[in-house]
């Protein structure tokens, strides 16, 4: 058992190892990120990031931050919504994806300068590159027209740093976003790669460890070393997706997330690699127990005088 604990141990210090340095890692991209598109953003006078209700984030001039959360008042029975200023990068990316911090970048630079919708799916691509579906059929594009089709539209996306107008820096800003969200969700299977590659001899000991078990997703680290998800997408109507590697992983994990929830886990299932944990849920535990008995003897003596009263 010991040794069990100590496998486990090490396995909860490394998630925790990984996940610090993930931070560090999306900080310092994000940073430059914004240092880069610093007088961008100022010349459109910030962005709208996100605005779908309850969700709000905003860049200002500054580079600052808005974020409102919105939660129901137990008290009163009412929703209250909040607004934080944010001001560091580091903030950011503990309460936000890297990921869909780039995407929500590049959305609102496109959606502020009036472009088109960024062409996703195989139709799309092939018509914004201009292949007509005849020109699919012949030998020209190899085995997979599809990917040349895409490879034929981002070779047409790289643009100057420059800019005349707002509009302009808009769309540079917007392609940029993108590239910097493809960099940061490699960075993040890379780093999920990594993780597994370092922790496979302590797992295969250990066997399965499920992560995350709802209604609507699973996240398991396999005995072999490698994550396992099944979540539900918004829009797939109650079915199903299969996650099987890293690159699809992080289409919708954190990394940070995984390693938080991984060393939670861990905690969970064994609470002697995670003392501190242990004993703070111990004192809640005593203190509920605690007042418990508190309100019986309250009873009790109320009970007894009560019963001492002279009667008439």
């Amino acid at each position: 058992m010991d040794s069990h604990n100590d496998l486990l141990g090490e396995l909860a210090g490394d998630a925790a190892l990984e996940r610090s340095d993930f931070l560090v890692q999306s900080t310092e991209q994000l940073r430059k990120f914004l240092d880069r598109h610093r007088e961008r953003i100022a010349t459109v006078g910030g962005l709208i990031l996100i605005d779908e209700e309850p969700d709000y984030l905003s860049i200002a001039p500054d580079l600052t931050f808005r974020s409102r959360s919105r939660y129901l008042d137990d008290l009163t029975g009412e929703w209250v919504s909040e607004t934080e200023v944010i001001e560091s990068a580091s903030e950011l990316v503990e309460l936000y994806n890297p990921a869909d911090i780039y995407a929500a970048f590049g959305e609102a630079a496109r959606e502020a300068a009036g472009m088109a919708a960024e062409p996703t799916a195989e139709g799309e691509l092939m018509e914004v590159a201009g292949i007509s579906p005849e020109e699919t059929l012949g030998s020209g594009l190899g085995e997979d027209p599809y990917a040349a089709a895409a490879d034929s539209w981002a070779a047409g996306q790289s643009m100057p740093l420059d800019a005349d107008d707002d509009e302009q820096a808009a769309r540079r800003l917007y392609d940029l976003a993108l590239e910097y969200q493809e960099r940061s969700q490699r960075s993040e299977a890379r780093l999920l790669e990594q993780f597994e590659g370092v922790s496979a001899t302590l797992i295969a000991l250990i066997g399965d460890l499920v992560i995350v078990d709802d209604e609507d997703e699973r996240l398991i680290l396999t005995a072999t070393g490698t994550f396992r998800a099944e979540v539900v997408p918004e829009d797939s109507e109650g079915i199903w997706r299969s996650l099987g590697n890293t690159d699809e992983l992080v289409e919708f994990y954190d990394p940070t997330d995984v390693f938080g929830d991984l060393a939670d886990a861990l905690a969970e299932a064994y609470p002697s690699v995670a003392p501190e944990l242990a004993s703070a849920e111990e004192e809640d535990s005593a203190e509920g127990a605690g007042e418990d008995d508190d309100g019986g003897d309250d009873d009790d003596g109320s009970a007894e005088a009560t019963e001492d009263e002279p009667t008439a």
